[in-house]
């Protein structure tokens, strides 16, 4: 009877540690991925580019941007509205990427003013696409969270842009540089 006992326990350990093992897979097979595998690799391929990786991610972000706002004038369904919420929040993880991106190239005074010219000019069209949306139970809260980053990414656009303005003007030695060299 006690081995009988011991094969029982063994087996609900066994279970146990199946579930257990297969939580994360889950987890891992659920979360989204804003690019697909040949825009992560043109990402890493422009990494030692910043002025071409922040060109990359503007394209990226304009191109979910324009599926929303594809989105936004069909029929509301609830298979619409999933999918607007995983659009809304793959925009916002590029936006809210592409802004920690912008923060080192910032630090190490890298010269990207063609680019935020660019991203400049470009984060006005989203935040209009996206306000334009009208907010439903299903991705209202992804819609704020990706104004909310929008806004956030503009404003930084923007402050970067002068403050590379004013310091590659004062620096013109160092205009055109991936990275500020030591002196």
């Amino acid at each position: 009877m006690a081995s009988r006992h011991i094969r029982i326990l063994c087996s609900l350990a066994a279970v146990a540690a199946c579930l257990a093992s297969a939580c994360p897979l889950a987890a891992q097979k659920d979360k989204r991925e804003p690019l697909n595998p040949a825009q992560v690799e043109q990402i890493r391929e422009a990494g030692i580019f910043p002025g071409e990786r922040v060109h990359l991610y503007t394209k990226f972000i304009d191109e979910h941007a324009d599926v929303i706002r594809g989105l936004a004038n069909r029929t509301h369904t609830a298979p619409r509205a999933h999918r607007l919420d995983d659009e809304l929040q793959d925009l916002t993880a590029l936006m809210d990427e592409l802004g920690t991106n912008l923060d080192v190239y910032s630090e190490r005074k890298a010269d990207i003013r063609k680019a935020l010219k660019a991203l400049s000019e470009a984060s006005p069209r989203w935040l209009s696409i996206l306000r334009a949306l009208a907010g439903e139970p299903g991705f209202d809260l992804a819609r704020k969270e990706a104004i909310e980053s929008g806004e956030e990414l503009a404003d930084q656009a923007k402050r970067l842009l002068s403050e590379q303005t004013e310091y590659f003007n004062l620096h013109k030695d160092e205009a055109g540089q991936d990275r500020a060299e030591p002196k």
